[in-house]
């Protein structure tokens, strides 16, 4: 009976980890093989001319040279981080180094895309601005049926103003109709939050925060009034919680409080442009849904584009993300014309990441050097011209890594295999665990994680000593360390490159070589496997390790 007493506990804590990783396995994948042609639907040559194109006239007319193309292995890694939020694995380069195709880039963009990592990473991402970043009450908000809702819509390519309308208009229980928890963040006990919802609205599918609106008229922007906000607010002042979920109630009124006469007024749905683009049938959370996805209404499209930018470059092109000039403005008249490519091709969130990662931006160096006849070619721009560089797009930030791609890459330098739902259960089961604890201790910023962040010692220290960290590099018969070094006995440059490939996703420089190779020269057996890992522990700590480059 005490052995009894002590599996059971044990054989529940199986079947939660088992459910756990089920749950994530079942997000929705594809066909994960190198797609012979570029499938014609995302084929964005027009816009990504008139982008690059655009991009070089700003150029001429800063007198700035771009910095030269990336290497197709560094574009690689960033279309990985960007999308699946980890390094390619080994298996995966040697995939495309042995890929001699025409529109390489391309066609490996269509296959990050098709991958089920794709629409889980993403849709983790898109969830900090649709729902927040907390868990919520565990019964009425289940964050977990909301990411797999939208991680479904996103391998199915659903088009954006779909998913917004189905967020805004949903009905039903959070649990059987997970699009409701856009609703449900606002939930007050039985009441709704309208103000809450129409600032959320508005910052996440208008691009414009509005919130200082809610009180009075917005100090820093006269185009935000304290009427606009309440007239927002308005379209959801139906709705309700019932024991069978969200709905509508249409004799529900929206009421302010006068701060003058202190009295209470009603308040009707309204928006602040476009009245005409409000159709004269529907809910009031329906003809709102209709407002925010017309076609005429231009700040839909440019505030998914900012947003997409920022995942991909690690920064949006307009900052902050959340708080866009009008459309039309001079600064930001590539969202426009990326927005107009959006639009005519669907909505489509897969076609918007091929024009962004086919861009020229997006294929450059992250390093420029002095072209002056008197310095040598070598030499590194300053750090003040290579700011400029940087707000001019003229070459590719540098942007420290999130968490989840810190620890994402670490997981993945120390399996030579892809780690996805095909791998094993002990490596998935690791994966999750490690990700939840080490994001938490490496520190998360939330809805704000396309903001300005810096690196702090805490970090540093986690990543040479945590426990992951050493978990990660100790020898075992499915880990890296072990299978280079077991792998590549007798040849140290070969052991060398590969350490670089796995960690960095490219080759030691001639001077890296010269540093690392005698750690390896004449090493055998464990003394070996006990030099790569010192070589992996380096990498993992080198500043390139935990930036996008």
């Amino acid at each position: 009976m005490r052995i009894l007493g002590r599996l059971i506990p044990l054989a529940l804590v199986v079947t939660v980890l088992l459910a756990l990783v089920k749950t994530a396995a079942d997000r929705p994948g594809g066909d994960v093989s190198t797609p012979a042609r570029l499938a014609r639907r995302f084929q964005a040559d027009t816009t990504v001319a008139k982008t690059n194109a655009w991009f070089q006239a700003h150029w001429n007319r800063e007198q700035i040279a771009p910095a030269a193309p990336a290497s197709q292995l560094t574009i690689l890694r960033r279309l990985s981080l960007a999308l699946h939020g980890t390094v390619p694995s080994l298996e995966e380069l040697r995939q495309f180094q042995a890929d001699t195709g025409d529109r390489k880039l391309q066609r490996w963009t269509q296959r990050i895309l098709a991958d089920n990592r794709f629409a889980s990473y993403f849709s983790d991402r898109l969830e900090r601005v649709l729902v927040g970043s907390d868990e919520g009450p565990f019964l009425a908000f289940r964050r977990d049926r909301f990411g797999a809702w939208l991680s479904e819509q996103l391998a199915a390519n659903r088009p954006w103003d779909q998913i917004v309308t189905e967020l805004v208009c949903a009905e039903g229980l959070p649990t059987g109709q997970p699009a409701t928890n856009f609703i449900t963040i606002a939930q007050l006990d039985d009441d709704v939050d309208e103000q809450q919802l129409a600032g959320r609205t508005i910052r996440a599918f208008l691009g414009q925060r509005i919130d200082c609106a809610e009180c009075h008229d917005h100090f820093l922007d006269p185009r935000w009034k304290q009427s606009h906000f309440q007239g927002l607010a308005a379209f959801y002042a139906s709705t309700r919680f019932t024991p069978l979920g969200v709905d509508d109630n249409l004799e529900l009124q929206f009421e302010v409080t006068d701060q003058e006469s202190n009295s209470s007024r009603v308040i009707a749905p309204a928006v602040p442009f476009g009245s005409e683009w409000l159709p004269a049938d529907g809910s009031p959370r329906q003809k709102l849904a209709a407002w925010l996805t017309d076609r005429r209404n231009e700040r839909f499209d440019r505030a998914i584009v900012n947003r997409v930018w920022g995942q991909m470059f690690g920064r949006p092109f307009h900052s902050p993300v959340d708080d866009l000039p009008d459309p039309g403005d001079p600064a930001t008249e590539v969202l426009d014309l990326l927005a107009d490519g959006f639009r005519s091709h669907g909505r489509e969130l897969k076609w918007l990441i091929h024009a962004i990662a086919a861009s020229r931006p997006f294929r450059l160096d992250s390093r420029i050097f002095n072209t002056d006849a008197n310095t040598p070619a070598a030499t590194e721009l300053p750090t003040v011209e290579l700011q400029h560089h940087e707000e001019a797009w003229a070459v590719f930030p540098l942007i420290r890594l999130r968490p989840e791609q810190v620890i994402g890459a670490m997981l993945q330098s120390a399996s030579l295999k892809t780690i996805d739902r095909n791998s094993h259960l002990f490596t998935r089961v690791r994966r999750f665990f490690g990700e939840q604890e080490f994001v938490q201790e490496y520190g998360d910023l939330g809805e704000e994680e396309l903001s300005e962040q810096t690196g702090t010692i805490p970090q540093a220290l986690l990543r040479m000593n945590g426990k992951l960290a050493r978990e990660l590099l100790q020898t075992g018969p499915l880990g890296a360390t072990t299978a280079i070094a077991g792998a590549t006995a007798g040849d140290d440059t070969l052991c060398l490159a590969s350490c670089f490939e796995v960690c960095l996703g490219r080759h030691p420089e001639p001077e890296e070589s010269a540093a690392l190779l005698p750690w390896l020269t004449e090493t055998r057996g464990s003394q070996r496997e006990q030099a790569v890992q010192d070589i992996f522990w380096a990498l993992f700590n080198s500043p390139e390790f935990s930036w996008n480059h």
